[in-house]
């Protein structure tokens, strides 16, 4: 097949993005697929443009990705391409995913993972995996994804919404319960998320998540054990437990090597692992989405659990936590990825 992995874009994650699409395509290739790799929001900036010479050369528009401690400057991105237009999609990308048999979402956060780009996709004839806008949209807004939890009796953490456009003297007096977590509402990867203790924290992180998104979520801290779940056609992978060795689940704890414990199957009562995962299917179903994905929990001291939200293109390195669930259900890493064509082809 031919195949395009769009990675890259102009998300929080970028660096997560380029390193899950580096890995989806050279798994491919082992596969014996035609893959081109592809910044999405760059595009293919030379004047030489030919698509099918780029699927016989298995083109990559980069051989070296890495995620470092901090999130990337989105500012330098942007000055960086060569068409300054405000055009999302760079040179003959469009182009290109009309000219392939389907297009790997290798994207995280932003609009790879809201609707936007699915959207986009599916206006232009092409097909690409994972979930469709609805779906992605849904699960991208925490608040919105908190009231379908709701609706829909999916056991989570007591929350509320907070909005910049209300922000003024007294708004966040509605919040007097502490410790609390405070999340802009579409963001990834925990970027902006802060863990307070007291209001003048509580005050300092809303204003400082605002940076990061219009919606911030505010929510009751949980303290347990940290647990993701990953779905595949539906079904529910083998339960994964996060452990960082120090701290919390944040951006550098989930990037640096060494930095977290993951164990996978997780150590947990036969009986709570299933109801877990029987909650993550509840989750997966109610919030539209289609192919792959992964839930997120938390476990309390006294063994109740908590979904706490989803994510439509989880991580796609080898050692991301979807492909390590799948791993411990027989599914090899090259195997997974053509697994999530596959299913994706028949949506």
């Amino acid at each position: 097949m031919k195949i395009v992995v769009l990675a890259g874009g102009l998300s929080t994650e970028r660096d997560v993005s380029i390193l899950s699409g580096s890995k989806v395509a050279e798994a491919l290739r082992s596969k014996g697929h035609q893959v081109v790799l592809m910044d999405v929001f760059m595009g293919y900036e030379g004047d030489d443009f030919d698509a099918e010479r780029l699927f016989k050369e298995n083109y990559s528009f980069t051989d070296n990705a890495v995620i470092d401690t901090e999130a990337p400057d989105l500012d330098e991105v942007r000055k960086s391409r060569k068409n300054q237009s405000n055009v999302y999609f760079g040179d003959h990308v469009l182009e290109l995913c009309r000219a392939a048999d389907i297009t790997f979402l290798g994207l995280h956060g932003g609009e790879g993972e809201d609707g936007s780009i699915q959207a986009a996709l599916q206006l232009n004839g092409i097909k690409y995996t994972g979930s469709d806008h609805l779906g992605s949209a849904i699960a991208m807004h925490k608040g919105v994804t908190k009231g379908v939890f709701l609706n829909s009796n999916v056991p989570t953490p007591p929350s509320r919404l907070y909005k910049r456009e209300f922000m003024g003297k007294g708004y966040l007096d509605s919040w007097d319960e502490f410790p609390c977590v405070v999340k802009p509402c579409s963001a990834g990867s925990s970027v902006g998320v802060q863990i307070v203790s007291d209001r003048e924290q509580f005050v300092a992180a809303v204003g400082a998540a605002f940076r990061y998104d219009d919606d911030v979520l505010v929510e009751k801290y949980i303290k347990g054990r940290e647990f993701s779940i990953g779905v595949l056609g539906g079904k529910a992978l083998p339960v994964i437990e996060i452990i960082p060795q120090n701290g919390w689940y944040d951006y550098e704890n989930k990037y640096q090597e060494g930095a977290t414990v993951e164990v996978c199957p997780a150590e947990l009562d036969p009986q709570i692992a299933e109801k877990m995962q029987r909650e993550a299917e509840h989750a997966f179903e109610v919030l539209r989405l289609k192919v792959y994905g992964r839930i997120d929990f938390l476990l309390g001291n006294n063994n109740r659990f908590y979904c706490l939200e989803a994510n439509t293109l989880p991580g796609m390195t080898p050692m991301s936590l979807l492909p390590q669930e799948a791993a411990a259900a027989g599914i090899e890493y090259p195997d997974l990825c053509e697994k999530i064509i596959e299913l994706s082809l028949k949506k």
